[in-house]
């Protein structure tokens, strides 16, 4: 009985982070209802770090290992937390993030341990640009 148009603006602005927390889509409003004690925010955040580590551990599989971890994108970038507990999981690989580095990473920041044989680095997306570098190869200026 949904419409088409129903059902895309509920996979497209109601699940994820939103669905399970049932605050917000911004991980920043879930991790602070998470802190003031939200165990439906606890638990997004669980399944966000989850489906991140899931997705990066299949494309180290098709790889058949990997040279660096790279966290760009808004949460990639300005998310300590997430960095750290989805690299973790990659520790076995050798992926080691340096704490402190880790906390106060800006912009394009190497943020791995010195004895890391894996790099974990944030990169910035600069968005604006590769949106600008598309619209010019369309014939935008």
């Amino acid at each position: 009985g949904t419409t088409v148009d129903d059902l895309e603006a509920i996979l497209e602005r109601q699940s994820g982070l939103l669905g399970l927390s049932g605050v917000s889509a911004d991980l920043r409003n879930v991790v602070a209802a998470r802190d003031n004690g939200n165990e439906q925010a606890r638990l997004a955040i669980d399944v966000f770090v989850h489906r991140v580590a899931a997705g990066v551990g299949s494309m180290v599989a098709a790889l058949g290992g990997i040279d660096a971890l790279v966290f760009t994108g808004g949460i990639g970038e300005h998310s300590g937390e997430i960095r750290s507990r989805v690299g973790e999981r990659f520790s076995f690989l050798g992926a080691r993030i340096d704490d402190e580095m880790n906390r106060v990473a800006a912009g394009d920041t190497d943020v791995s341990a010195v004895d890391a044989d894996v790099r974990v680095v944030v990169v910035a997306s600069h968005e604006e640009l590769a949106i600008a570098r598309a619209a010019r190869l369309l014939g935008y200026s």
